[in-house]
């Protein structure tokens, strides 16, 4: 399985010939090479991980992909097939096996409502809790999608999460809110903590990719 990093938080995982895409968002320049996408996960309804403009874009070039959100996703996107996924379902989608945990975004401020999001494990292998710092159950974390700025985090909270989860292997997303020098702050304290556990850090970029 192939990972690409797009900008922001969102990701491309390609395997067997087919596409998922995860949390293709407003900051994520515009998606063109959609041809062959099997599924696409949204964890939650903010505009930085999903826009109507990008799911038609990958619509258009593969109009069976399958769109999984939980019930906050189904709402906000009411004129798109949502299938509702929640907290325990598994379900696979061409050659990937998608399981879901968490169930709640992070708190941003006691003044805005806290809406829906679902983690996804993809193949057992990557570990992406969207916008939470909840960590899956009964799996040895192999590749960690770590958030490493947000309104809702602070770096001390990102960095405990890393170590609670303690994966072989981490990189940040949720970064473009932050500058040049932010980014290579977070990212340095995101690698200091996963090397505690032992596991590598990989500095990825905007288009950067890796065999998972």
């Amino acid at each position: 399985m192939r990972l690409t990093k797009f900008e922001h938080a969102a990701l491309l995982l390609e395997q067997s010939g087919k596409k998922l895409f995860i949390d293709p968002g407003s900051f994520t320049t515009p998606i063109t090479d959609a041809a062959n996408t099997a599924a696409i996960v949204i964890t939650h309804e903010h505009a930085d991980h999903w826009t109507p403009e990008q799911l038609n874009r990958i619509l258009e070039a593969s109009p069976d992909a399958v769109i999984y959100g939980p019930e906050g996703v189904v709402a906000a996107a009411d004129g798109f097939a949502i299938t509702r996924v929640d907290p325990g379902d598994a379900v696979q989608a061409g050659p990937f096996a998608l399981r879901f945990f968490g169930g709640r975004h992070a708190v941003i401020h006691s003044s805005i409502p806290v809406v829906d999001n679902v983690g996804v494990i993809v193949n057992e292998q990557l570990v992406y809790p969207g916008d939470s710092f909840a960590v899956p159950e009964g799996i040895e974390v192999d590749l960690l999608a770590a958030p490493a700025s947000a309104p809702w985090l602070k770096i001390s909270e990102a960095m405990d999460y890393v170590l609670e989860v303690a994966p072989k292997r981490a990189f940040g997303t949720h970064e473009m809110v932050l500058s040049g020098a932010g980014k290579r702050m977070a990212a340095d304290r995101l690698k200091w903590a996963t090397e505690q556990g032992g596991g590598e850090f990989l500095d990825l970029q905007p288009g950067d990719s890796l065999d998972v």
